[in-house]
Protein backbone atom coordinates (compact mmCIF):
# COMPACT_ATOMS: atom_id res chain seq x y z
CA UNK A 1 0.00 0.00 0.00
CA UNK A 2 1.24 3.46 -0.86
CA UNK A 3 0.34 5.98 1.79
CA UNK A 4 0.34 9.50 0.46
CA UNK A 5 -0.39 12.78 2.19
CA UNK A 6 -2.16 16.04 1.77
CA UNK A 7 -0.55 19.36 0.93
CA UNK A 8 2.01 20.46 3.48
CA UNK A 9 2.52 23.98 4.74
CA UNK A 10 5.96 23.84 6.31
CA UNK A 11 8.88 24.89 4.10
CA UNK A 12 11.90 22.62 4.19
CA UNK A 13 14.74 21.24 2.10
CA UNK A 14 13.00 17.89 1.63
CA UNK A 15 9.62 19.36 0.67
CA UNK A 16 6.74 20.15 2.98
CA UNK A 17 4.48 17.29 1.93
CA UNK A 18 7.25 14.70 2.30
CA UNK A 19 7.95 15.88 5.83
CA UNK A 20 4.29 16.01 6.85
CA UNK A 21 3.71 12.49 5.50
CA UNK A 22 6.36 11.12 7.87
CA UNK A 23 4.80 12.56 11.03
CA UNK A 24 2.07 10.90 13.11
CA UNK A 25 0.41 12.82 15.93
CA UNK A 26 -0.35 10.66 18.97
CA UNK A 27 -3.76 11.71 20.28
CA UNK A 28 -3.54 10.24 23.77
CA UNK A 29 -5.32 13.28 25.16
CA UNK A 30 -8.65 12.08 26.57
CA UNK A 31 -12.05 12.67 25.03
CA UNK A 32 -12.84 13.15 21.37
CA UNK A 33 -13.46 16.90 21.62
CA UNK A 34 -10.00 17.43 23.11
CA UNK A 35 -8.45 15.12 20.52
CA UNK A 36 -10.04 16.86 17.54
CA UNK A 37 -9.10 20.28 18.93
CA UNK A 38 -5.48 19.15 19.25
CA UNK A 39 -5.53 17.64 15.77
CA UNK A 40 -6.92 20.83 14.23
CA UNK A 41 -4.31 22.92 16.00
CA UNK A 42 -1.40 20.79 14.79
CA UNK A 43 -2.77 19.83 11.36
CA UNK A 44 -0.19 21.89 9.42
CA UNK A 45 2.56 19.53 10.59
CA UNK A 46 0.87 16.09 10.66
CA UNK A 47 -0.82 14.11 7.90
CA UNK A 48 -1.70 11.20 10.21
CA UNK A 49 -3.14 10.93 13.71
CA UNK A 50 -2.90 7.97 16.08
CA UNK A 51 -5.95 6.65 17.92
CA UNK A 52 -4.87 4.46 20.83
CA UNK A 53 -6.59 2.71 23.72
CA UNK A 54 -7.43 5.83 25.72
CA UNK A 55 -9.21 7.70 22.95
CA UNK A 56 -10.84 4.57 21.51
CA UNK A 57 -12.22 3.68 24.94
CA UNK A 58 -13.82 7.12 25.14
CA UNK A 59 -15.11 7.49 21.59
CA UNK A 60 -14.94 4.17 19.73
CA UNK A 61 -15.08 4.19 15.91
CA UNK A 62 -16.50 7.71 15.99
CA UNK A 63 -12.92 8.85 16.56
CA UNK A 64 -11.91 7.39 13.19
CA UNK A 65 -14.86 9.00 11.44
CA UNK A 66 -14.39 12.50 12.87
CA UNK A 67 -10.66 12.54 12.22
CA UNK A 68 -11.22 11.37 8.65
CA UNK A 69 -13.71 14.21 8.20
CA UNK A 70 -10.94 16.61 9.23
CA UNK A 71 -8.76 15.22 6.43
CA UNK A 72 -6.38 13.05 8.46
CA UNK A 73 -5.20 9.54 7.86
CA UNK A 74 -5.74 7.40 10.95
CA UNK A 75 -3.37 4.97 12.63
CA UNK A 76 -5.47 2.52 14.67
CA UNK A 77 -3.03 1.73 17.48
CA UNK A 78 -4.94 -0.92 19.44
CA UNK A 79 -2.21 -3.58 19.33
CA UNK A 80 -4.50 -6.55 18.72
CA UNK A 81 -3.49 -9.71 20.59
CA UNK A 82 -5.82 -12.69 21.02
CA UNK A 83 -6.62 -16.01 19.39
CA UNK A 84 -6.33 -15.86 15.58
CA UNK A 85 -10.07 -15.87 14.87
CA UNK A 86 -10.75 -12.99 17.26
CA UNK A 87 -7.86 -10.95 15.88
CA UNK A 88 -8.97 -11.56 12.30
CA UNK A 89 -12.51 -10.40 13.07
CA UNK A 90 -11.32 -7.35 14.97
CA UNK A 91 -8.90 -6.36 12.20
CA UNK A 92 -11.66 -6.79 9.65
CA UNK A 93 -14.00 -4.53 11.65
CA UNK A 94 -11.39 -1.79 12.11
CA UNK A 95 -10.35 -1.90 8.46
CA UNK A 96 -13.95 -1.31 7.36
CA UNK A 97 -13.61 2.16 8.90
CA UNK A 98 -10.88 3.13 6.45
CA UNK A 99 -7.95 3.34 8.84
CA UNK A 100 -4.64 3.80 7.03
CA UNK A 101 -2.56 1.86 9.58
CA UNK A 102 -3.44 -1.03 11.89
CA UNK A 103 -1.27 -3.03 14.28
CA UNK A 104 -1.12 -6.26 16.26
CA UNK A 105 1.36 -7.82 18.69
CA UNK A 106 3.85 -10.17 17.01
CA UNK A 107 4.15 -11.97 20.37
CA UNK A 108 0.88 -13.64 19.35
CA UNK A 109 2.76 -15.74 16.82
CA UNK A 110 2.73 -16.28 13.06
CA UNK A 111 -0.76 -17.81 12.86
CA UNK A 112 -2.31 -14.90 14.72
CA UNK A 113 -0.42 -12.35 12.64
CA UNK A 114 -1.46 -14.03 9.40
CA UNK A 115 -5.07 -13.85 10.60
CA UNK A 116 -4.53 -10.17 11.40
CA UNK A 117 -3.25 -9.40 7.89
CA UNK A 118 -6.05 -11.40 6.28
CA UNK A 119 -8.68 -9.65 8.37
CA UNK A 120 -7.32 -6.21 7.58
CA UNK A 121 -7.36 -6.90 3.85
CA UNK A 122 -10.81 -8.47 3.95
CA UNK A 123 -12.32 -5.60 5.94
CA UNK A 124 -10.98 -3.02 3.54
CA UNK A 125 -12.32 -5.08 0.66
CA UNK A 126 -15.75 -5.24 2.31
CA UNK A 127 -15.87 -1.45 2.28
CA UNK A 128 -14.29 -1.00 -1.14
CA UNK A 129 -11.23 0.63 0.39
CA UNK A 130 -7.49 0.26 0.01
CA UNK A 131 -6.08 -2.08 2.68
CA UNK A 132 -4.38 -0.48 5.67
CA UNK A 133 -0.65 -0.74 6.26
CA UNK A 134 -0.38 -3.74 8.59
CA UNK A 135 2.19 -3.33 11.35
CA UNK A 136 3.57 -5.91 13.76
CA UNK A 137 4.36 -4.55 17.22
CA UNK A 138 7.79 -5.90 18.17
CA UNK A 139 9.18 -4.52 21.46
CA UNK A 140 7.57 -1.57 23.22
CA UNK A 141 9.82 1.49 23.53
CA UNK A 142 9.07 1.55 27.27
CA UNK A 143 11.12 -1.66 27.60
CA UNK A 144 14.84 -1.08 28.24
CA UNK A 145 16.11 -3.74 25.83
CA UNK A 146 14.95 -5.12 22.48
CA UNK A 147 16.50 -8.57 22.51
CA UNK A 148 13.29 -10.07 21.11
CA UNK A 149 13.22 -7.78 18.08
CA UNK A 150 14.75 -10.05 15.45
CA UNK A 151 12.48 -12.97 16.30
CA UNK A 152 9.38 -10.77 16.33
CA UNK A 153 10.32 -8.96 13.14
CA UNK A 154 10.70 -12.38 11.54
CA UNK A 155 7.17 -13.22 12.63
CA UNK A 156 5.88 -10.00 11.05
CA UNK A 157 7.69 -10.75 7.80
CA UNK A 158 6.51 -14.38 7.70
CA UNK A 159 2.92 -13.27 8.27
CA UNK A 160 3.01 -10.80 5.38
CA UNK A 161 2.92 -7.58 7.40
CA UNK A 162 3.87 -4.36 5.65
CA UNK A 163 6.00 -3.15 8.54
CA UNK A 164 6.69 -3.11 12.24
CA UNK A 165 6.40 -0.86 15.24
CA UNK A 166 9.85 -0.52 16.78
CA UNK A 167 12.32 1.95 18.21
CA UNK A 168 14.79 3.98 16.18
CA UNK A 169 17.54 1.52 17.11
CA UNK A 170 15.78 -1.28 15.23
CA UNK A 171 14.54 0.70 12.21
CA UNK A 172 17.54 -0.20 10.05
CA UNK A 173 17.15 -3.90 10.82
CA UNK A 174 13.48 -3.66 9.87
CA UNK A 175 14.39 -2.05 6.55
CA UNK A 176 16.90 -4.82 5.86
CA UNK A 177 13.98 -7.27 6.02
CA UNK A 178 11.92 -5.14 3.63
CA UNK A 179 9.69 -3.87 6.44
CA UNK A 180 8.69 -0.26 6.96
CA UNK A 181 8.81 1.12 10.49
CA UNK A 182 6.42 3.10 12.67
CA UNK A 183 8.65 4.56 15.37
CA UNK A 184 7.43 5.97 18.70
CA UNK A 185 9.66 7.30 21.48
CA UNK A 186 10.52 10.47 19.55
CA UNK A 187 11.70 13.36 21.68
CA UNK A 188 13.22 16.74 20.95
CA UNK A 189 16.77 17.26 22.28
CA UNK A 190 16.71 17.63 26.07
CA UNK A 191 12.99 16.80 26.12
CA UNK A 192 11.36 14.70 28.83
CA UNK A 193 11.51 10.93 28.31
CA UNK A 194 8.26 10.35 30.25
CA UNK A 195 7.76 6.55 30.40
CA UNK A 196 9.88 5.79 27.34
CA UNK A 197 13.17 3.91 27.80
CA UNK A 198 14.50 3.92 24.23
CA UNK A 199 14.12 7.33 22.61
CA UNK A 200 15.60 9.34 19.75
CA UNK A 201 15.37 12.79 18.24
CA UNK A 202 13.44 13.24 14.98
CA UNK A 203 16.67 13.69 13.04
CA UNK A 204 18.23 10.57 14.57
CA UNK A 205 15.14 8.54 13.70
CA UNK A 206 15.12 9.60 10.05
CA UNK A 207 18.85 9.05 9.62
CA UNK A 208 18.45 5.56 11.14
CA UNK A 209 15.93 4.67 8.44
CA UNK A 210 12.60 5.12 10.23
CA UNK A 211 9.60 5.44 7.90
CA UNK A 212 7.06 7.20 10.15
CA UNK A 213 7.61 8.98 13.47
CA UNK A 214 4.96 9.00 16.20
CA UNK A 215 5.06 12.15 18.30
CA UNK A 216 2.61 12.80 21.11
CA UNK A 217 3.42 14.47 24.41
CA UNK A 218 6.65 15.94 23.06
CA UNK A 219 4.44 18.21 20.93
CA UNK A 220 0.93 18.51 22.37
CA UNK A 221 2.28 18.58 25.92
CA UNK A 222 4.79 21.35 25.19
CA UNK A 223 4.34 24.91 26.45
CA UNK A 224 4.09 25.99 22.80
CA UNK A 225 2.81 23.00 20.76
CA UNK A 226 3.07 24.83 17.43
CA UNK A 227 6.70 25.73 18.07
CA UNK A 228 7.46 22.14 19.11
CA UNK A 229 5.77 20.79 15.97
CA UNK A 230 7.71 23.22 13.81
CA UNK A 231 10.96 22.14 15.47
CA UNK A 232 10.18 18.46 14.80
CA UNK A 233 9.33 19.28 11.17
CA UNK A 234 12.54 21.23 10.70
CA UNK A 235 14.65 18.36 12.04
CA UNK A 236 12.94 15.86 9.75
CA UNK A 237 13.29 18.15 6.74
CA UNK A 238 17.00 18.62 7.40
CA UNK A 239 17.57 14.90 7.90
CA UNK A 240 15.68 13.97 4.73
CA UNK A 241 17.52 16.63 2.78
CA UNK A 242 20.85 15.22 3.92
CA UNK A 243 19.91 11.61 3.22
Amino acid sequence: MTVGGGAGRIPGAAGAAAVRDRLVLGLDVGDLAAATATARRLEPWFATVKVGHELYAEAGPAAFDQLHELGFRVFCDLKLHDIPTTVERAARAHARHGVAFLNAHTAGGVAMMRAFVAGARAGAGDAGLEPPVTLGVTVLTSEPTASAFDERAGIAAAAGCDGVVCSTAEAGRAAARGLRSMVPGIRLPEGERHDQARVATPAEAIIAGSTWLVIGRAVHGADDPEAAAAAVSAQVAAALGAA
